[in-house]
């Protein structure tokens, strides 16, 4: 799931009571805190910082804004790191949890998931990826899927009355948006999530499971290569790179640029595109990814992101004080509403009478995450997905490039026994 600000500024202060200072001392402690670009806006993360040091003021925050690609590897560096410039907390997504968490490297936080936040009520699909065993390591922070945001002046210009309900008008639809100077759709070429999607529609998987531990790469099955068919055919009707992802050049910048009729993202990417191009304000809708029947919407990657203090930080006491209040129902909640995500615990509403709500979800509904394990994470660090895209959509035939991206899934979510 996110095109601004590199890092707040800190507001200081002190605090002599709970924390061991002698009158008259003004010791603060800063907390690093890596989030992840277009997690939050920079209005919702000034707005917590001035919130969390007037009632901290014995801590401050240092908010870096981190890019997803090549996230991974960054993150795995930063646990490795002794010499106490590591990141106190760190966003990461819900699925990469048991990685990170592997040999020790974060902090247990199952003491206070059960005593303070309310552990009982999360998402599942949050909170499950973030347990090994009986220990809880990610602490849930919000969920999201992606949609079709689109334009609904240009739709109105095309001719067309109502949003697509199923893949055969979405196609005919984006064909007659692709016309003149304007895209009928930006849909780069190596934007995996919405071809998982696609590829789950058809009873196809990026990875199944064979016996109790062993994993096999499944892009080389007949469903999935449907999925990947159809994608070919969409992402067609457009000028969308066929060797970048969606953040190379960042979707929101060219859909902000004003000759693109629909791409696939978070609802809350909305609030970067408006803001980048003002003349757009109110011209922007929704509709959840079309399915190949008009009974359902199509499936979804749904995700979202987990919050976890690594072992290595400074003042473990000071990481969770941010990660209660981020996760807590105030600034949890405050979240979901600035951003349109859905909150971390079913006993939080979600934002009502929101339209790109409205269409995740719908989506949500027939969510799907990737591949339960480990090793996933290794898959994704050197996405041979995204490279078997980019060969289909350059001319490779189909069926030779899924079986090397299968084979190379294969290996990766092979652990080293």
């Amino acid at each position: 799931m996110r095109r601004r600000l590199l890092a707040l500024g800190c507001v200081t202060g002190c605090l002599v009571s709970g924390c061991g200072m002698l009158p008259g001392t003004h010791q603060r402690e800063t907390v690093t805190v890596w989030l992840m670009k277009d997690s939050a806006s920079a209005d919702f993360l000034d707005r917590f910082t001035k919130d969390f040091e007037h009632t901290h003021p014995d801590l401050r925050l240092d908010i870096r804004i981190q890019d997803w690609t090549g996230i991974v590897a960054k993150v795995r560096k930063a646990l490795a790191e002794t010499s106490g410039d590591a990141p106190d907390v760190i966003e990461v997504g819900n699925t990469q949890v048991p990685l990170y968490a592997d040999g020790g490297r974060l902090a247990d936080l199952t003491l206070e998931s059960m005593r303070d936040w309310g552990k009982d009520k999360w998402l599942p699909g949050l909170a499950e990826p973030g347990k090994d065993g009986s220990s809880q390591y990610g602490i849930p922070w919000y969920a999201a899927n992606r949609v079709v945001v689109y334009r609904k002046d240009l739709f109105a210009q095309a001719g067309i009355a109502r949003p697509p309900r199923t893949r055969a008008e979405w196609l005919a639809d984006t064909e007659k948006l692709d016309s003149g100077p304007n895209q009928g759709i930006y849909l780069a070429g190596q934007d995996w999530y919405t071809l998982s999607g696609f590829i789950w529609d058809e009873g196809g998987d990026l990875a199944r499971k064979v016996g109790d531990y062993q994993w096999k790469g499944a892009l080389d099955t007949p469903a999935a290569l449907r999925g990947m068919d159809f994608y070919r055919r969409l992402q067609s009707l457009g000028d969308g790179p066929k060797g970048a992802d969606e953040e190379h050049p960042p979707q929101a910048k060219v859909f902000a640029g004003g000759k693109v009729a629909q791409i696939v993202a978070v609802p809350g990417l909305a609030q970067a595109i408006v803001k980048q191009n003002p003349e757009l304000k109110g011209k922007l809708g929704y509709f959840p990814v079309p399915g190949p029947n008009a009974s359902r919407p199509g499936a979804v990657f749904t995700g979202g992101s987990d919050l976890v203090v690594p072992q290595n930080t400074k003042d473990q006491f000071a990481a969770t004080a941010v990660v209660g209040a981020l996760t807590g129902a105030k600034w949890d909640t405050e979240l979901a509403r600035t951003m349109n995500y859905v909150p971390n615990k079913t006993t939080l509403a979600t934002v009502s009478g929101e339209e790109g709500v409205a269409a995740m979800a719908a989506g949500a509904a027939h969510g799907r995450a990737t591949p339960n394990t480990p090793q996933w994470a290794d898959v994704e660090a050197d996405n041979p997905i995204k490279q078997y895209m980019t060969r289909v959509l350059n001319g490779g035939d189909p069926a030779t490039e899924a079986r090397r991206a299968s084979q190379k899934i294969t290996e990766e979510l092979t652990p080293n026994l």
